[in-house]
């Protein structure tokens, strides 16, 4: 109780007050009475009791009275104001006593509050002090009740005795300054100047909902105020004496009243009278009325802004493909020769020489500036793919058919460079343990041997594709097959060696490829590309092509970006650093790409699909990793003939110049520049 006044007018009243420790109770008194001995009470109480005055529940303040005075009243007691509280309805028999018993499961830990006429679920330190009561313990559980005695009077006889200060004359007799201070407190409750406890305020309270509307959201309403849909204005069939045409026959009022409500074109029977007089009242008028009335509040009406934008705008802002150039935009030369469709190209890395295997069994080799062909190769099969080794210091090409790889030294171009080729494969010395291999490696002799064939490579199953490792050493080559785990072998020529870099089939793969320059291998498979880390032998990543089926291949030269060709009409181009998803998906083509193809140097890519067009692309790729790579197309090259559905079936650039070479199936090979 503090000498401020804030406390004593909150608790003024009657209150009761218990000392928890030594179990007796106050009878009730007026607070005011006590407050002149308020120290005294303070200083005699234990800090347990004190806290057991302030939390005790005073909703009720009769006192420490029997509770069966107010056995035939329909109150309890009386709060603070002395209003009567009432006691709760109670509509238990014995019988919901007995059913809350067996069902209730706090039943046991709920007990009766009979100053409030309510229950009261006692929580789990109430339930513990409790027991701890029942047991004879302290009601405190940090209590200790052995603590080590502390030796006050020790035998040692003192001079001074330990305590002998007389009391203080101050702590019996009551304090003059505070009995003054509660005088005027109380004499102040009396004038009522101060009001123990503010009454709540019973009136509702009223105030104006569009006081803080601003004025021009109510202009905006009202501009933005959308009408309410007008209903159809009557027609010849609401006539009183319609026109016979609109009158319904028999046939057509049955099939009327067989069908539902909102399939009727009319709501009424359009009827004839001889005078307006005749009319009867409409029958179905309320229901009308109130459906209209639904139809106005349950309308959703929403104002659609006409946004007028300039179809300009909607056109992704790209350079004009001047500024991009040099690309190809002409066709300068035709490469005929070939009888049947030519499935593969590649250009020797000096850009001199061009490759070309065609279904009709033979392999040309041609100058590039002139379209003249040096050379024709025979084989016993429908060429596939053929492939020039990137390695400048040996003139090799691979070829295959059928199921063979043979390594050709066409013989063109440095004579040096073609001896050092033939040196360097007749140099090679069987190693003393020879394992065995699934590929079955012998020199060409004879015949073949003079028309520049090296090494032949026998496979269990038929060869796809040919690709060479940028070193020139190693050839991966792709069968095809989905339930082997057979499909991709590499090859190193300088060792004769060859391995099959998986242990189980991951899907049936369409082609492969090497990185240009970290030792990474990509193997497409029909919807997905996994690039494995040779060092490691693990999976990197798992590119999602999102197209059905992957057709061809081709890997940037800065090795961090690769391009997919799909038989639906799709490429897709991936950003390694950004994501296993696409980066962009072009749509340009109308039938299926079959070959894809990158720039060595310029930034240029180029697919050729089967509506026989090549479509060249410019593509960047930033140094700067945040800048993502800009796409432009370029430019449709068309001159190829679609033949048997076939169009366009293998792209390649050359090495040096902004010019691409195309084969088609109609047996030629087109340069454009």
């Amino acid at each position: 109780l503090t000498s401020e006044g804030e406390t004593v007018m909150e608790h003024l009243g009657q209150i009761e007050i218990m000392d928890v420790e030594l179990g007796y109770s106050l009878q009730p008194v007026s607070l005011i009475a006590l407050l002149p001995h308020a120290h005294f009470l303070l200083h005699s109480l234990s800090p347990s009791s004190c806290l057991a005055m302030c939390s005790q529940d005073i909703r009720n303040t009769v006192g420490n009275i029997p509770m069966e005075w107010y056995k035939d009243y329909p109150h309890i007691g009386y709060d603070l104001d002395g209003k009567k509280i009432f006691k709760p309805i109670r509509t238990k028999d014995e019988l919901d006593e007995f059913l809350d018993k067996m069902e209730n499961p706090d039943y046991w830990r709920t007990v009766h509050n009979k100053m409030t006429g309510t229950d009261l679920r006692l929580s789990d330190e109430q339930v513990d002090l409790v027991h701890r009561l029942q047991q004879g313990k302290f009601g405190d559980v940090n209590f200790n009740e052995y603590e080590p005695a502390i030796d006050f009077f020790s035998s040692e006889v003192m001079i001074h005795p330990v305590t002998n200060r007389p009391e203080d004359k101050r702590s019996f007799i009551p304090s003059l300054i505070e009995k003054e201070k509660v005088g005027k407190l109380v004499h102040a409750i009396k004038m009522g100047w101060i009001k123990p406890r503010r009454p709540k305020e019973t009136a509702p309270k009223y105030y104006d909902l569009w006081a803080q509307e601003d004025l021009n959201t109510v202009l905006g309403r009202h501009k933005m105020h959308i009408p309410a849909p007008k209903m159809r204005l009557p027609g010849h069939e609401e006539s009183y004496n319609p026109p016979p045409e609109y009158l319904l026959t028999e046939e057509e009022k049955l099939a009327w009243e067989q069908q539902d409500p909102e399939d009727r074109r009319v709501s009424f029977l359009p009827q004839k009278y001889s005078c307006l007089r005749a009319v009867p009242a409409f029958s179905r008028f309320i229901h009308e009325r109130f459906e209209r009335c639904l139809d106005l509040y349950l309308c959703p009406r929403q104002r659609k802004m006409r946004v007028n934008v300039n179809p300009e705008d909607l056109i992704p802002k790209l350079p004009k493909p001047k500024d991009l150039q040099p690309f190809p935009t002409t066709q300068s030369l035709v490469y005929r020769g070939h009888t049947s469709l030519v499935r593969s190209i590649s250009v020797s890395p000096s850009g001199q020489w061009l490759v070309s295997g065609s279904d009709d069994c033979t392999v040309r080799f041609w100058e590039v500036s002139t379209a003249r062909c040096l050379k024709t190769v025979e084989v016993s099969g429908a060429v596939k793919s053929v492939a020039w080794s990137p390695n400048p210091a040996v003139c090799l090409v691979a070829i295959s058919y059928g199921e063979t790889i043979v390594l050709l030294n066409p013989g063109l171009g440095d004579k040096f460079i073609c001896s050092a080729t033939d040196q360097l494969i007749s140099s090679y010395e069987e190693p003393e343990e020879s394992k065995e291999q699934s590929v079955q490696w012998t020199i060409a002799e004879g015949s073949d041997h003079e028309h520049g064939q090296r090494l032949i490579l026998k496979h269990p199953k038929a060869v796809r594709q040919v690709t060479w490792h940028g070193k020139g050493d190693y050839l991966a080559c792709v069968m095809p097959d989905d339930n082997s785990s057979l499909q991709v072998v590499i090859h190193q020529v300088s060792k004769r060696r060859t391995q099959n870099p998986f242990r189980k089939s991951k899907g049936m793969v369409q082609c492969v490829s090497f990185h240009p320059i970290r030792p990474y291998f990509f193997v497409a498979t029909q919807r997905y590309v996994r690039v494995y880390n040779l060092i490691k032998q693990e999976l990197t990543k798992k590119l999602m092509a999102n197209c059905k089926w992957i057709s061809s291949m081709a890997v940037h030269p800065g090795g961090d970006n690769v391009i997919c060709g799909s038989y639906d009409c799709r490429l897709a181009w991936f950003d390694l650093d950004l994501s296993t998803k696409p980066y962009k998906m072009l749509r340009h083509h109308k039938k299926a790409l079959r070959g894809v193809a990158y720039h060595k140097h310029y930034p240029l890519f180029a697919s050729g699909s089967d509506d026989g067009s090549v479509i060249v692309c410019h593509g960047m790729v930033y140094n700067d990793l945040l800048q993502n790579p800009l796409i432009v197309p370029v430019k449709v090259l068309k001159g190829h003939t679609i033949t048997h559905d076939l169009g366009v079936l293998d792209v390649a650039f050359h090495p040096s110049q902004p010019w691409v070479f195309s084969s088609g199936a109609d047996g030629t090979v087109r340069l454009f520049t």
